[in-house]
């Protein structure tokens, strides 16, 4: 008699902050891999959804609350579980980690953000799963902008590209990239300014909530 495969999902939230990129993961309570850090997720219950199941278990697990998360990949390596044939289908999302006051609850003893360059050992395949969600997201930045909801409502260009550099692991084209951007029309520029270091002060941006949805809604292209 063959045994049931069963579905779980897990969770891949990334934080940015202050020009850094992190990992929300929760330390398991139980085993298999009692103590070692993972992503939160778990076993999707009977008649419920992928997408209730994820932002159930990153709640329960973390006390994080997202309204979004982009289904990435489903993860069926046969051994990839030591309890069984279990697939996991991984979900992502970007936030900033001072939105939220984390919780640790359920199947987690704690939670806790790492950042990318400094994640520790994972349990399962979940560094498998980060690295496929990371390159998800470097892909994502090409043809959505991102910053609404990451950067302060009131912010220098060199914020926005800052962020876009975090993400990309790389320099950008600065003056193209404002120019491409400001092409978008999804920003507004304000009657402030701000002085940082020893430079002029810069003009303050906000985001225009209405065009920025408009254009993710169309999904336009732009290349940096």
């Amino acid at each position: 008699m063959n045994t049931p495969i069963r579905v779980s999902v897990d969770a891949v939230v990334f934080g940015y902050e202050a020009g850094k990129l992190s990992i929300l993961l929760i330390q398991r309570k139980y085993d298999p891999f009692k103590d070692q850090w993972a992503l939160p997720g778990g076993f999707v219950l009977e008649n419920e959804s992928l997408e209730n199941a994820v932002s159930r278990e990153l709640a329960e697990e973390t006390g994080v609350s997202i309204n979004y998360l982009e289904q990435l990949y489903t993860f069926g390596n046969p051994g990839r579980d030591p309890r069984g044939h279990v697939l996991s289908v991984a979900y992502f999302g970007l936030i900033r980690p001072d939105a939220f006051s984390l919780l640790a609850s359920s199947d987690a003893s704690n939670a806790q953000w790492f950042e990318m360059e400094a994640l520790p050992d994972l349990a399962f395949d979940h560094k498998i799963i980060i690295e496929q969600a990371f390159l998800r997201l470097q892909g994502k930045i090409t043809y959505e902008p991102l910053g609404f909801e990451l950067l302060d409502t009131k912010f220098a260009f060199s914020d926005l590209e800052q962020l876009y550099t975090t993400i990309l692991g790389r320099a950008i084209d600065r003056r193209n990239f404002r120019k491409k951007f400001l092409a978008l029309n999804v920003l507004d520029e304000l009657d402030e300014k701000t002085s940082k270091g020893s430079g002029r002060p810069a003009s303050l941006f906000q985001f225009n909530e209405k065009r920025y949805k408009d254009l993710k809604n169309k999904g336009i292209v732009f290349e940096i």
